[in-house]
């Protein structure tokens, strides 16, 4: 017969083990797998959670036996942020919404999305000045900010911009420790309020900018008739019976959307610079592959199966600092882990942080080490010792735009500068719905060489 408690820390009366919330919950995470195994028990307050660190089970929940797992604790704690959308629904609806989606993310449209990245990144670079300091970290969520808003909505969006990232600061850190607890026990904080109140300025901003969509598709705008974006192929699109989505589904969809195609690539770049600094050799291979490849041109949506060590550049910062640090699942029926037996409705949660640095997949988990990703390691590594947007069915619909992006930002970028972390700094990673660093990455600019195309010349280039 199974066991039905797996081994974990020691539960304080009434509050289980809330306190990881506010004390390195990273590390105490990590020690938690290495003391207690591939299976962990704790209770956050009432509720029980249950950690997996193995593939073998994690592939038996995203992938095996997916059906019996619905989306966990941080969709049900966030809804006046997630609504119903790809990254919350389940079931049918679910299914519904991913058809209707799956058109916005063909190979035409992510190629149009590339051009507008190389435009954005070379808009950034051109705002670069060697010798200055910037938080490198807000630069990124700028730039990528910038990219989703024109994918998304085909417009250049400055002052609605502005007011998506203050929103999405502020949403992000409500998520993150102590924070995160009162919310979840709706104990009403000053950021509680801004955080309500953030949720209203997303939804004036999405709600206009969809209205002014449908506008568009009604008018039969010669805007609408040519290059699609994501907002236009999302209204234009209709199910089996006709129907198309409603106000409330696309709001829905459109915040997913700015959180994946704009906060986890933004991520995934900053932690990359980071690593980058603090690895000489490793950067000197990167700009090596971008002068072999690019020269004094700028990058093309053609060079992305080209620029195989920026790819793994990227990919191994995402093992290192994976922007969705944790996925969540309920499962709607009891299943085995070894030999313990897990309850119906507890909270089921995978940890792409415990598993992507497990030693038993990646040697020297803690060295950041592009080079291991060879064809050969890849043909041994377990299928989910590396699951950084998730799998099975419900893996992220936009990680191939994600990895677009980050391949043709970096190029464009590390083409023409170094960036060398600025002493005394504390890089400490946030954990809230996505890996922040918590104070931002502040660093130095050095100019690499001599300038590419001039600004006047990118439309031609690209």
């Amino acid at each position: 017969m199974s066991e039905t408690r797996p081994p974990g820390p020691r539960n304080l009366p009434f509050i289980g083990n809330t306190f990881i919330a506010r004390r390195e919950p990273l590390s105490i995470l990590t020690g938690w797998a290495r003391k207690y195994g591939d299976i962990i028990h704790y209770r956050f307050i009432n509720t029980p959670i249950y950690i997996l660190v193995h593939p073998e089970d994690i592939e038996r929940v995203l992938l095996a036996r997916s059906k019996n797992f619905l989306k966990g604790m941080t969709a049900r704690a966030n809804p006046e942020l997630f609504g119903n959308g790809l990254l919350t629904s389940d079931g049918e609806f679910w299914r519904r919404q991913r058809r209707l989606a799956n058109p916005a993310f063909h190979r035409e449209s992510i190629t149009r999305y590339a051009e507008i990245t190389i435009e954005e990144g070379q808009r950034l670079a051109e705002q670069w000045q060697s010798g200055e300091t910037r938080d490198v970290h807000q630069d990124m969520m700028n730039v990528t900010l910038r990219i989703v808003l024109r994918s998304l909505f085909g417009v250049q969006l400055e002052a609605r911009g502005r007011v998506i990232a203050r929103a999405l600061d502020v949403i992000m850190r409500s998520a993150s420790g102590l924070n995160a607890v009162l919310s979840y026990l709706h104990i009403p904080t000053p950021l509680r309020h801004r955080y309500f109140r953030a949720i209203d300025e997303l939804n004036e901003v999405v709600y206009g900018l969809i209205k002014l969509g449908r506008e568009r598709l009604n008018r039969g705008s010669p805007a609408t008739a040519g290059a699609k974006d994501l907002l236009t192929l999302l209204l234009m699109a209709r199910d089996d019976d006709g129907n198309a989505m409603t106000d409330q589904q696309l709001r829905d969809e459109v915040i997913t959307l700015l959180l994946a195609g704009h906060e986890t690539t933004a991520l995934n770049l900053s932690w990359t610079w980071y690593l980058l600094s603090s690895n000489p050799e490793v950067e000197r291979r990167l700009h090596a592959e971008l002068e072999r490849i690019l020269g004094q041109r700028l990058p093309e949506p053609a060079d992305l199966t080209r620029l195989t060590y920026t790819g793994r550049v990227l990919r191994e910062a995402l093992r290192l600092y994976p922007p969705a640090w944790r996925v969540w699942r309920t499962p709607i029926e009891p299943f085995e882990v070894g030999k313990f037996r897990v309850p119906a409705n507890v909270n089921v949660v995978l940890s792409q942080w415990l598993t992507h640095r497990d030693p038993r997949w990646f040697p020297e988990p803690e060295r950041f080490a592009p080079d291991r990703w060879t064809e050969e390691f890849e043909a041994r590594l377990p299928r989910f010792a590396y699951f950084p947007f998730g799998g099975g069915p419900r893996v992220c619909i936009g990680a191939g735009f994600a990895m677009m992006e980050a391949i043709l930002l970096l190029a464009t970028l590390a083409k023409r500068f170094r960036l060398r972390l600025t002493p005394g700094q504390t890089i400490e990673p946030m954990p809230s719905i996505t890996l922040r660093p918590k104070y931002g990455i502040r660093m130095e600019l050095e100019a690499r060489a001599a300038e590419p195309a001039s600004a006047e010349k990118i439309a031609t280039s690209v």
